[in-house]
């Protein structure tokens, strides 16, 4: 459990929760009458870290209050070990796990192996030296893990859930993620390197932007955006990703609104998904930290509101950050983010669990794909 401790600590560290905007509200119209069940996701690296047992048990969990889909970092530098050579086993059984349990995923590209970095791994995450090796990266994962990869072939008997959704990057506005500084058009040339491979594998694939979120550690969030769609990424990206951290639910939705109409703005039309939203019932002081009620409050809110309006705005889901606490790893420092869990650090509901569960049963979810 320590081992299992320490990596979700340094996972969620890299998860890249940042500060967002505030504004308040009314609320918000009637539910659309289907919704799909991928539309209410989690993040959960506790999944991938854990033992067999202990996924079974918390994805059994998951779907019981209303979780269709999990976002996961596909870290390259644990499937790529040595230039070329390939090691699945890990991800193969959690692909397996979450197909068993009908569950979606959302794979996040990131985490170079050193031999593909473009720079120092100790002041963040550097992109690969040439755009072109996450795209053939991503081509092999859809080989693997696509409408047609060699995953499902080798396991006829289990339920088909291939991946049709895969996101490139992580927050590439700040500079934990662009340690060399953050470059809308450099994002956006790797963005279009990656999305050309994975259409090539899989032409019915969609490509999903990197999360972005306001924050006072990079390039502001329009800014950024407006670079990157100056240098071409509008004919890569399929959907939109947003983070929308704000003090408040009506901020998160605020930031949801700001973004479509900054894309309506561009001339663009992709589907906005939320790729992380969340709220800390603890922790270090932060713009995002409340007590356990306020964070009930405030995830009920927000997801009665996201699912409520996702017509509107142009809605592909509301992924919320995160499913549990973790404690702060070896050398690195507290943050909000280790603080956001609908459970705590020991496994316990919070009350925003019981917040959340309330949210999604207010709607109709048939099982789906994305």
């Amino acid at each position: 459990m320590r081992r299992l401790a320490t990596i979700v600590a340094a996972a969620l560290a890299l998860s890249g929760c940042s500060e967002g905007s505030e504004q308040d509200g009314e609320p918000g119209p009637a539910v659309p009458s289907r919704t799909p069940a991928s539309f209410i996701g989690i993040v959960s690296e506790d999944l991938l870290a854990g033992d067999a047992a202990y996924r079974e048990r918390t994805l059994a969990r998951q779907a019981s209050v209303g979780i269709g889909l999990v976002r996961q970092t596909f870290h390259w530098d644990r499937i790529e070990r040595s230039p070329g050579r390939y090691e699945f086993a890990e991800y193969d059984a959690y692909v397996e796990a979450l197909a068993r349990h009908g569950m979606e995923l959302l794979p996040i590209l990131f985490s170079p192996p050193t031999f593909r970095a473009s720079g120092d791994r100790t002041r963040g995450t550097p992109p690969p030296d040439r755009p072109e090796e996450l795209g053939a990266f991503a081509a092999r994962l859809v080989e693997r893990y696509g409408p047609r990869g060699s995953f499902w072939r080798e396991r006829p008997g289990l339920p088909r859930r291939p991946i049709r959704a895969w996101q490139v990057w992580n927050e590439p506005n700040l500079r934990q993620y662009w340690p060399e500084g953050p470059d809308p058009a450099g994002y956006a040339a790797l963005l279009r390197a990656t999305a050309s491979s994975i259409r090539r594998a899989d032409p019915h694939a969609k490509v999903v932007s990197a999360g972005l979120s306001e924050s006072r550690l990079g390039i502001p969030f329009r800014e950024f955006v407006i670079g990157m769609y100056e240098a071409g990424a509008g004919e890569s990206i399929d959907i939109f990703a947003l983070h929308a951290f704000a003090r408040t639910a009506w901020g998160s939705l605020a930031a949801a609104e700001a973004t479509r109409a900054l894309l309506d703005d561009l001339g663009q039309r992709p589907q906005i998904w939320v790729t992380e939203f969340g709220w800390a019932s603890g922790g270090p002081a932060s713009p995002f930290t409340t007590d356990e009620r306020g964070q009930a409050e405030r995830v009920r809110t927000a997801l009665r509101e996201l699912i409520a309006r996702r017509e509107e705005l142009g809605l592909r889901g509301a992924i919320y950050f995160a499913w549990r606490d973790a404690p702060v790893y070896e050398g690195g420092q507290d943050f909000f983010g280790l603080h956001t869990g609908l459970l705590d650090i020991d496994g316990r509901p919070k009350p925003a669990l019981e917040a959340f569960r309330s949210a999604a049963a207010a709607v109709n979810r048939p099982r789906d794909s994305l």
